[in-house]
Order: C-alpha cells, then structure tokens, then sequence
C-alpha cells in the first residue's frame, strides 16, 4: 500500500525574513522530500498551504488509506530531515495498521511527532 507524505509549503520556521529569503522553510522542506522520494513506489508526496502547526514548523503528515496518520513538525529543511522522513513513510506503508515500532524510527523523526490520528471507523 502506498503511503502519502504531505508537506506544509508554507510553513516558516522562527527568524524567517522575507526580505533575504526568498522561499519559505516548508518549500525548502518538501523540495528536500520530494528528491528523497524519489524511486519509493511505496510513497508519494504532495504539497499542502498550511497543516495549522505554525508552532512546530516545518510540519508533514504521514497518511495512508485505513491506516493511523502521523503528524511531525520542527524539522530543519534539508535532504537529513526529509530522508529520515521518506524511510518512515516506507515503513509505514510495510506496516499493517501504520504503526511502526520505535526501535525502527529513523533517527531524523525521533521528537518530531506532534499528534496520532486513528483511522475512521468502518460505516456502519
């Protein structure tokens, strides 16, 4: 099952200036992503205007069809944020229910999740 990685492009960390910056850390942030995942037939990626964490920027979300969804944030822009993130997004899409156990976290998301979504239930 594919795994999707949605990124926040418009996310700007502390002490972002527009004036001498001319994308925002989020752009950077899935641009970095999006190199890492390529060749992942099991993940995908996409870009969103504002995951609502300004708080935590850089924020991405972890989602896949009947499966929890995973929302991380306080990532630095750059190719080790992002490939921490696509690794565990592959294992997400390996796992049955999305949860991956925490010896398997890649070093580059450990203290990045904000919030734990369950999936919706079945219709009844």
């Amino acid at each position: 099952m594919t795994t999707t990685i949605t990124i926040c492009e418009t996310c700007k960390r502390e002490g972002w200036n527009a004036e001498s910056q001319s994308q925002t850390d989020g752009e950077l942030l899935a641009e970095a992503v999006e190199a890492a995942a390529q060749g992942a037939s099991d993940v995908k990626t996409r870009r969103h205007a504002c995951l609502m964490g300004c708080n935590h920027g850089c924020n991405i979300a972890i989602q896949a069809e009947g499966k929890l969804t995973y929302v991380m944030g306080r990532f630095e822009p750059g190719s080790e944020a992002a490939e921490g993130i696509v690794e565990y997004a592959q294992k997400h899409a390996a796992s049955e229910k999305g949860q991956v156990p925490f010896r398997e976290w890649p070093k580059a998301v450990k203290g990045h999740f904000v919030s734990r979504i369950p999936t919706l239930p079945e219709p009844e």
